[in-house]
């Protein structure tokens, strides 16, 4: 097993993601609990040490299963990260009572890393308004009194988004959870993220690197050219090489869900072989090419911006279509636009064409405006 160093302490470049643990029936409710204990014990003997479970995974019974797994050990040999739900506005109010839950669900008595879960457009106000819901002042509170031993953030949410909370919030925070992969480097503003990031000394945890299985297997011509350079390396390692290869991170997290994925998981991280500048140079490539099919090449110009009669912010609702259909649908769109005044939103565009006469890429921004209306 790969380590990494973090505030004194060795972690396992691979982290146990507990979202998608076996299901029964193919209820995600319904935990298959032999299957999951199984795969923790494989786990813990390959070295994994670090185990990610959240409030809401599983219809609230992941942390409940992870805490029967994880009570067969020795508190000492692990550590256990969950997030307080803000994703949610009907948590806002309820940080004490779900953290107090949190930790019987678990049987713990401390949290070894705790999160403000899935920072974004739609909940930012509410977790910076200290005043109104004391969700931060809460949680220094149980850092301070040794119940939280480590705190961070997931975020979902823009540029913008995580800027504010950094301003706000960034020098308290040890660690962020961030989409990161291949694609999203460019596609998500990834390496923009974690460069901001880096200037608070903030070391990145990953989750989906794989893209939701995605980067899992590639059009035969993208493995045609990665087989050419690692002739002996899976499709699926090449989106773990890629993020072993970025100094920023620390944690790699993998939401398994059978004992194949665990272990295939497993093979990967036995040996740090880090991607040299030809290999990263051609990955970056394929991804690019990848992105190209059925998204739109906006260039974020802003030339269209200035002649919308509504004001849209069209490169950034461009940038969301593209995430829409890249995903095939999803909540990263739909959460972001549900932040926005309804006269904000794809909906408002009149279709006069005006942003098209100045468009330099010649996009036909009514038309893909309204696909996006009709998709959503």
């Amino acid at each position: 097993m790969i380590y990494r160093d973090f505030n004194g302490i060795k972690l396992s470049a691979l982290g146990f993601g507990a979202m998608r643990l076996p299901v029964i029936d193919k209820d995600d409710s319904r935990i298959d609990e032999k299957s999951a204990l199984d795969m923790v014990d494989i786990a813990m003997k390959s070295g994994i040490n670090y185990y990610d479970t959240a409030w809401g995974y599983h219809g609230e019974n992941s942390e409940l299963v992870m805490g029967k797994a994880l009570a067969r050990y020795p508190r000492e040999s692990f550590y256990v990260a969950t997030k307080f739900p803000g994703y949610d506005p009907s948590n806002w109010n309820r940080v004490e009572e779900i953290f107090e839950r949190q930790l019987e669900k678990l049987g713990l008595e401390y949290f070894d890393f705790y999160l403000f879960h899935n920072v974004c457009e739609m909940n930012i106000d509410a977790y910076l308004d200290d005043e109104k819901y004391g969700i931060y002042s809460y949680l220094m509170k149980q850092k301070r009194n040794g119940r939280i031993r480590h705190l961070g953030f997931s975020c979902h949410g823009s540029m913008s988004v995580l800027q504010r909370f950094l301003s706000a919030y960034g020098k308290d925070m040890e660690f962020c959870q961030l989409q990161l992969n291949y694609l999203d480097w460019t596609f998500q503003s990834g390496r923009e993220k974690v460069e901001l990031l880096e200037g608070y000394g903030i070391p990145v945890w990953v989750m989906e690197p794989l893209r939701g299985g995605k980067l899992a297997s590639l059009a035969p011509e993208h493995e045609a050219r990665l087989k050419a350079l690692r002739p002996d390396e899976e499709i699926p390692a090449w989106a773990f090489r890629f993020l072993l290869s970025i100094p920023a991170v620390t944690m790699i997290l993998s939401g398994m869900s059978n004992m194949e994925q665990l272990e295939k998981n497993l093979e990967t991280f036995r040996e740090d072989r880090r991607l040299d500048d030809e290999e990263m140079k051609t990955l970056l490539d394929v991804a690019q090419r990848m992105l190209s099919v059925g998204t739109v090449p906006c260039t974020a110009c802003h030339y269209c911006v200035s002649h919308c009669p509504q004001g849209l912010d069209i490169p950034e609702l461009i940038s969301l279509y593209n995430e829409h259909v890249y995903t095939g649908g999803g909540f990263i769109a739909p959460m972001a636009l549900a932040a926005l005044p309804e006269e904000k939103r794809p909906q408002a565009c009149l279709q006069c064409r005006s942003c098209e006469q100045v468009c330099p890429q010649q996009i036909k921004i009514s038309e893909v405006l309204a696909d996006f209306s009709a998709r959503l």
